[in-house]
């Protein structure tokens, strides 16, 4: 891993300095973050932004339509922006994260030149139908059936914890194509157009008010099977391409984000007298240690992931995302339930986004695979563990 910074970089860190502040400041008012909608529109008027300016895709490669960029490009991207204050993806974060990278590694030419383009534009929004309700971190066991019919499949069957379904064009599904077939062996993941017949939408209300979250009905909805990515009951292999990415890159600007949350939060000690507190001033230190480290796993994996150093040179990430997932949940659970004895009272305000972010950190052990699952990955794939039966 080579990070040192190059004068090209920095001269890209200058030029991106300067496009944030003569773009910022025209930035429409934030919406409600209760309102899905105005956030879709807002966060896709941001992509588009990046799109016209050469941003889009930054650490795609360039023939899914990125830009190439360097690993530290990368990363300095994150840092500038987070540091500004822009957006980050928002609603579009399925697609850019977990559906775009998987369609780029595994896709045909015809799906790549198709799907690829309107994500980095910020002209479609996908979200993910993985998890069931009886299947979620035992994903294989998922019962949502796929039927070929001729040129389509007919599914039929539900999903929960959809991202974003009820703003999405398009969902990444997994589905089981044959009932008969070994339960990992039986899967095919299909893009679905969230606007087919038969498909319904209930969005879910979470803890912290929003609807984020959906559950998802599918009663015969017809897919064509050129919406298949990868081979009929090959699924599994490419799901585990797509959760590598969403355990190994998705969460990068979420950590740049907590380091920023960290220093306010020993600012705001320091101001209101808190700093006084030793256990505070100790938790912090550890917090401060914790996502240093964190960062620079995110280095090491984002160097990994674009030279393809592990995973056969597939450049999809590897065991180190399960490892970075792991930490990086119980990091963000723990610099929340630090932000709250540090704010005292005002931790209880609904109505503050730090109380809202503390709320959705209680899912952070359990989305994108739960930390049971992540010790289990990392027990069989790193310490060559038997696994369990």
């Amino acid at each position: 891993m080579d990070l040192t910074r190059t004068p090209e970089e920095e001269d890209f860190r200058a030029r991106l300095r300067t496009w944030l502040a003569r773009e910022l400041p025209t930035l429409p008012p934030r919406p409600d973050p209760l309102d899905w909608p105005a956030r879709r529109a807002y966060d896709m008027d941001w992509q588009h932004r990046l799109h016209r300016a050469g941003y889009a895709g930054l650490h795609w490669p360039r023939d899914a339509g990125g830009q190439g960029a360097t690993p530290t490009q990368h990363l300095i991207f994150l840092e500038e922006t987070e540091a500004a204050g822009a957006p980050y993806v928002g609603a579009g974060f399925v697609g850019l994260l977990h559906a775009g990278p998987t369609i780029a590694a595994e896709g045909t030419p015809e799906q790549r030149a198709r799907w690829l383009p309107p994500i980095l534009r910020g002209d479609q929004v996908w979200c993910q139908g993985f998890s069931e309700p009886d299947a979620g971190s035992d994903l294989a066991s998922l019962r949502t059936r796929a039927v070929r019919d001729g040129d389509h499949y007919v599914v039929t069957g539900s999903k929960i914890w959809t991202s974003h379904a009820e703003v999405a064009d398009w969902c990444e599904l997994l589905v089981r194509t044959d009932p008969d077939a070994p339960r990992h062996r039986g899967l095919t993941w299909l893009a679905l157009p969230m606007d087919a017949p038969g498909v319904t939408v209930r969005p879910l209300r979470t803890l912290a008010g929003s609807t984020e979250f959906a559950e998802v009905f599918l009663d015969e909805v017809r897919v064509p099977v050129t919406h298949r990515v990868g081979d009929e009951n090959d699924g599994w292999r490419v799901t585990m391409v797509t959760l590598s990415f969403e355990r190994g890159t998705a969460f990068v600007g979420e950590v740049v984000a907590c380091r920023r949350t960290l220093r306010l939060l020993a600012q705001h000690a320091r101001k209101t007298g808190r700093w006084d507190d030793a256990v505070l001033r100790r938790r912090l230190g550890r917090l401060n240690a914790e996502f240093t480290a964190l960062w620079r796993l995110i280095q090491w994996n984002v160097s990994e992931a674009a030279h393809g150093l592990r995973n056969g040179g597939t450049g999809v990430p590897a065991e180190n995302g399960s490892l970075f997932k792991l930490r990086y949940s119980h990091a963000r659970q723990e610099l929340y339930e630090v932000a709250a004895a540090a704010l005292g009272p005002d931790a209880l305000d609904l109505t503050q986004e730090w109380t809202r972010e503390r709320l959705s950190s209680l899912s952070y052990t359990i989305a994108a695979g739960t930390s049971q699952i992540q010790h289990t990955i990392l027990a069989e794939r790193v310490l060559g563990l038997p696994k369990g039966r």
